[in-house]
């Protein structure tokens, strides 16, 4: 895997996916390893896939400062990859909680970007969130299902402080339309005990700023997609039209019957979305 020395010298590995113009893709978590992406729905026939694993996660080294783990030192990161591979302006990608991460990158570099993907994003960098009785309804959506019953109960011990690997697995059906054999082998790709320092860290040494953020992110011209699953109770379609408004030129687009990694869910219409975007 290539390497390069971030601002501090830690040093930080990616792969690459395909052909064609790159496209920066971060993955979310926070500290889970770029693997689970996959190949994004088929987007690695049309695009050029940068895939890094963020500092004390996967291939990439432990930094020498554990405060570096928080998000906003973490910009720095993406900033040194993109001097790394030469690009005046990138198109960036980011999952979840990788998205807070980007977004405080185009706060902060605005005129670096020539678009950004936001896919079922984490919001917290601008404060759009929902409330426990709404995230509450939107599990109750699942509640047919057979496996929902332990499901729920791995969620409420999650809410507890139990992060246990047994009890994550258990909760993993909320975040797939079907929890078939394809959900059931992606739903720990790059989770590992040695990431935890960095999960913990990301928010716990971020001191973040939505009001300054929002503000910010008046400068950010390039176009932006927040892109969401029907079925995600996490993030949901309502959340997205929230946050619509807080960028200058920014589309939301629902992928039906999806949830949390709607390019497990249907590749096909996942990989037609984001590529007709990036036309």
């Amino acid at each position: 895997m290539p390497r390069f020395a971030s601002y501090d010298g830690t040093q930080i590995s990616y792969r690459t996916l395909g052909d064609g113009p790159p496209l920066v893709c971060l993955p979310g978590g926070p500290g889970r390893a770029a693997g689970y992406l996959g190949n994004l729905g088929g987007l690695d026939r049309s695009r050029e896939l940068i895939l890094p694993d963020m500092r004390g996660v996967g291939a990439s080294a432990d930094p020498a400062d554990p405060a570096t783990f928080g998000v906003g030192r973490l910009v720095g990161d993406v900033e040194s990859l993109r001097e790394h591979l030469g690009l005046d302006r990138m198109d960036l990608l980011a999952h979840s909680a990788g998205a807070v991460l980007a977004t405080l990158f185009a706060a902060a570099h605005p005129d670096r970007l020539s678009r950004l993907i936001l896919i079922t994003p984490g919001l917290a960098a601008v404060d759009v969130d929902e409330t426990e009785e709404q995230f509450r309804a939107n599990l109750a959506r699942r509640a047919s299902e057979p496996w929902y019953p332990a499901a729920l109960e791995a969620m409420e011990k999650m809410a507890e402080g139990d992060s246990s690997m047994d009890v994550f697995r258990t909760s993993r059906p909320f975040y797939y339309a079907r929890w078939d054999a394809a959900a059931q082998a992606h739903a720990t790709v790059g989770i590992s005990e040695r990431h935890q320092a960095a999960r913990n860290g990301y928010f716990d040494s971020a001191a973040l700023d939505p009001p300054a953020t929002r503000a910010a992110l008046k400068n950010l011209t390039a176009p932006v997609l927040l892109y969401a699953g029907e079925l995600d109770p996490l993030v949901t379609p309502a959340m997205m039209r929230r946050a619509a408004p807080l960028f200058n030129d920014a589309t939301v687009v629902v992928q039906p019957g999806a949830s949390h990694f709607p390019w497990i869910d249907d590749p096909a219409a996942f990989g037609a979305a984001i590529g007709q975007f990036l036309c």
